[in-house]
């Protein structure tokens, strides 16, 4: 009986992985950085120490097997939290994170859908996987990015999508949000939507209020569609009600609490630390991803696999008169409002106490500002949070909107004055 027959079954799902495991602890003794970590050679998880993320940016190289001179792939992340990181890429790598997601994927894309990527496929592998995964489900596929000036521009997408007719679309929220606006302004957005029954987000955090607010405006399912980095492969994938699974077949996961680390289990709260079961060009062990998330129990789709839900990296909260905000705490309230686009929040120097937002109104947004203003107001006071200043804007930058893996939110929503 095979993992997916049997419905992710534990004890088929623990065979497998201890086989996995069994062979991991072997590429392990070819890696620089791991050869001589404590555990390694003695085959125990336990007393192998965290890999913090900052030992392989430091030194990528070392972090690659010994006995590999030749790569299928050549991947680099996208350096928005730093130099970005070298990630080549076996043949072996691809097919495992393929058919990984495609073991979720499969309960929304059948044979024979049509397919669209609005990703770039440029240096990051996200575009590439949604290809993969197509290709392996019998799926036709299109990539149309629409950022990538002179190819597949707004007007060239709309050309695309008008004779295409997508069923499934595979973006960033941003990217989303921004075409959206361009449609509704060109009175497209009815024509250009009729065929799409659902929007895969991917590439940054969303939150449930903005997909809330996407499927409305689209008329379609929109899904959290995965999680996972350039580094370590695909870690979890959504499944059609909306829920992210962790990839257990593919990863070892455990959560970090404070100085704790666990195997992940229902209820746990913490920095995610996740072992690579399928990575042969760059096995890594005990890393620590530096994302807090949430691991859930059962969910309606029936897969038996923990559900988990990525609140965002622990290092990109930020500091609004003493308290303390992420991406999913702003956008959870912004986005739960309507008539707002997008957002930028400016702090002042040097200690940003005094915090200013500054909201995108949709192209067809009704009611007043100071009404709209007003209620923001009253939301964020809830939590604590004065603004000195909330004031809305026709457009931002588009750079807050050019998202898939390619920018970093304290980088586009996130500007310091004095």
């Amino acid at each position: 009986m095979n993992l997916v027959s049997s419905g992710f079954d534990p004890d088929v799902l623990g065979r497998g992985r201890n086989r996995k495991l069994d062979d991991l602890w072997g590429r392990l003794l070819e890696v620089p950085y791991f050869a001589d970590r404590p555990g390694v050679a003695e085959r125990r998880l336990e007393s192998v120490p965290i890999t913090p993320k900052s030992a392989l940016k430091e030194n990528p190289s070392a972090f690659l097997r010994k006995t590999t001179d030749h790569y299928h792939k050549y991947y680099e992340t996208s350096g928005t939290t730093g130099v970005p990181t070298p990630t080549p890429r076996l043949v072996t790598d691809t097919l495992w994170n393929t058919v990984s997601v495609a073991t979720v994927w499969e309960r929304t894309l059948r044979p024979g859908d049509r397919v669209a990527s609005l990703l770039p496929s440029d240096v990051a592998p996200v575009s590439d996987l949604i290809a993969n995964v197509a290709e392996y489900l019998g799926c036709t596929m299109l990539r149309s990015y629409p950022f990538a000036q002179g190819i597949s521009d707004w007007e060239r997408l709309d050309a695309l999508f008008t004779g295409y007719r997508p069923q499934h679309v595979f973006a960033a929220p941003g990217v989303v949000l921004q075409w959206t606006r361009l449609l509704k302004e060109r009175g497209r957005l009815a024509e250009v939507s009729r065929s799409v029954r659902s929007l895969m987000l991917l590439g940054e955090v969303s939150t449930p209020p903005l997909r809330a607010r996407i499927g409305e405006q689209w008329q379609a399912t929109v899904l959290d569609a995965s999680y996972g980095s350039t580094e370590t492969g695909t870690i979890a994938a959504g499944c059609e009600h909306d829920r992210q699974h962790l990839l257990l077949q593919s990863h070892l996961v455990e959560i970090l609490d404070g100085d704790v680390l666990r195997p992940a289990a229902p209820g746990l709260t913490g920095e995610l630390v996740v072992t690579t079961l399928n990575n042969f060009a760059r096995p890594l062990v005990r890393y620590n991803t530096g994302d807090l998330v949430t691991v859930g129990a059962d969910c309606p789709c029936g897969l038996a696999l923990p559900v988990v839900r990525v609140h965002g990296r622990a290092t990109e909260s930020i500091g609004v008169g003493g308290v303390r905000l992420t991406a999913e705490a702003i956008e959870s309230i912004i986005y739960g409002a309507p008539g707002i686009t997008g957002y930028l929040v400016q702090l002042k120097r040097p200690d940003g106490q005094a915090g200013r937002l500054v909201l995108e109104r949709d192209v067809d947004a009704t009611g007043p500002d100071e009404d709209l203003r007003e209620g923001l107001r009253s939301r964020f006071a809830e939590i604590g949070v004065q603004w000195s200043q909330i004031v809305s804007v026709a457009q931002l930058p588009k750079l807050s909107k050019a998202g898939g893996s390619q920018k970093n939110w304290k980088r586009t929503n996130l500007q310091w004055v004095d």
